[in-house]
C-alpha cells in the first residue's frame, strides 16, 4: 500500500481499488489560474495519473495574490509549464502534460477527446460555454465553476444530463458585464471553488454517489452560507437538446 496515499485508501469508498483507478485517470484542466491551482495541486496530490494542463498565459505579478501554484520566481514564465513544474515536485508519479494554448473550437474537441473528464478553471464566459459544448458533444464528462470577489459557483455536467447552457443559454453580449479584472477576487474564494471542484472530479472519476449533477452550488463567502439548486435538463438547451440535433 502506497505510504502517500495511505490516508484516502483507508476511505472505505476509496479502498485500493479506487486508488488505482485514479491512477489510471486522464484529466484536462482547463486554466491555471485562480480556480486551477488548487484543482491541481489537489488532483497530483490524489495521485491522479495523467493532468493535461492547458494555458496560453504568463505569469504576472496580480496573479499571486490568488494563483497559488507560482511564486514571484515565476513571473514572466508560462503558465502551463510552471504548473507542470509545480505539481511534479509534488508528485513525481504522474504525468502532466503543459498545453501552451487556448483551447478554441478549432483544436478544442481533440484536446477533450484525449481525457475521462474536464475541469473548467478559466476566467472568461466564452471558454465556459466551449467546454460545456465540446464535453458535450464528445460525451466527456465535464466539472465547471467560477468566481468573483467573494462568492462562485459550480456544478458537474454527465452525459445524459443537465448542462452548463440549460442555466445559462446565451452568453451575454461583449462589453455588457465585468471583466474579472474589474469585479476582483479573494483568493481564499478561488481556493474554495477550486477545492470543491477537484473534490468533484475525484467523485467523478471514482464514480462515487451524488456528484453536483443536475445541481448547481452556490457559496456566499461573506454570508458563510452554501445552496444548492436543482437544474433541470432543458429539451430545448441548444447545446444538449433537441435544438441541438
Amino acid at each position: 500500500m502506497d505510504e502517500r496515499y495511505i490516508r484516502q485508501i483507508v476511505i472505505p469508498e476509496i479502498g485500493a481499488a479506487g486508488q488505482a483507478r485514479l491512477r489510471e485517470s486522464r484529466v484536462f484542466v482547463v486554466g491555471a489560474g485562480g480556480l486551477g491551482s488548487p484543482i491541481l495541486l489537489y488532483l497530483a496530490a490524489a495521485g491522479v495519473g495523467v493532468l493535461g494542463i492547458a494555458d496560453n498565459d504568463q505569469v504576472a505579478p496580480s496573479n499571486l495574490n490568488r494563483q497559488i501554484l507560482y511564486f514571484n520566481a515565476d513571473i514572466g514564465r508560462s503558465k502551463a509549464l510552471a504548473a507542470v513544474q509545480r505539481v511534479r515536485a509534488l508528485n513525481p508519479e504522474i504525468k502532466a502534460i503543459p498545453h501552451e494554448v487556448r483551447v478554441l473550437r478549432e483544436n478544442g474537441l481533440a484536446l477533450v477527446q484525449e481525457y475521462d473528464l474536464v475541469v473548467e478553471a478559466s476566467d472568461n464566459l466564452e471558454t465556459k460555454a466551449l467546454m460545456n459544448e465540446l464535453c458535450v458533444r464528445a460525451g466527456v464528462p465535464l466539472v465547471w465553476g467560477a468566481v468573483a470577489r467573494f462568492e462562485g459557483q459550480m456544478g458537474v455536467y454527465q452525459p445524459g444530463h443537465a448542462c452548463r447552457a440549460c442555466v445559462f443559454p446565451q452568453l451575454p453580449e461583449p462589453g455588457t458585464y465585468p471583466t474579472p479584472a474589474e469585479l476582483g477576487v479573494l483568493g481564499a474564494t478561488a481556493g474554495v471553488i477550486g477545492a470543491l471542484q477537484a473534490l468533484e472530479a475525484v467523485k467523478v472519476l471514482l464514480g462515487l454517489e451524488r456528484p453536483l449533477v443536475d445541481k448547481i452550488l452556490l457559496w456566499e463567502g461573506l454570508a458563510g452560507t452554501f445552496d444548492v439548486v436543482n437544474v433541470d435538463r432543458n429539451p430545448d438547451c441548444p447545446v444538449c437538446g433537441k435544438a441541438a440535433d
